[in-house]
């Protein structure tokens, strides 16, 4: 197991205004139109898969703060062993975001594509699969500068 130092490497926003800027406005247009419970799901399975503590933090506090159940935070990593606690398309999110942010063998296999599809208009899962892509931005500057969560 690789070790690595604790703590921020840098304050990249600070270093970076108008990315950061760019990023916040990318998000904004991203989740526009979108459950706003799905959309935590999303971000919070993606940050769970890219080991992100800080979005973690942030995501899992902002489902709460909008009424998700404890449960269905908790069970999130599980979400295909919860049964029915997850709605089909709420599933067919997270399926989805497993295959975009892990990309296995290189793509998002069509299966997982065609049963986003079904549960989704057209121009709502372009909003989720650019939702999938700007959480995992997100996740890889957060990873990389080892932002950490403010707890307590």
């Amino acid at each position: 197991m690789t070790t690595h130092q604790h703590g921020p490497r840098m304050d990249f926003f600070a270093h970076a205004p108008k990315f950061y800027k760019a990023m916040v406005a990318l998000d904004t247009a991203a989740g526009a139109g979108l459950d706003p419970a799905l959309k935590e799901l999303v971000k919070i399975r993606a940050s769970q898969l890219n080991h992100c503590a800080y979005c973690l933090d942030m995501h899992v506090r902002d489902a709460r703060s909008q009424g998700e159940r404890e449960e269905r935070v908790h069970l999130l990593s599980a979400w295909e062993e919860a049964g029915t606690l997850y709605t089909e398309r709420e599933q067919a999110a997270l399926e989805l975001t497993e295959a975009i942010t892990v990309l296995t063998d290189g793509f998002v296999p069509d299966e997982v594509y065609k049963r986003a599809a079904i549960h989704f208009e057209e121009g709502e899962l372009a909003q989720v699969i650019a939702l999938i892509i700007t959480i995992n931005s997100w996740n890889r500057i957060a990873v990389t500068t080892r932002k950490t969560p403010a707890l307590g």
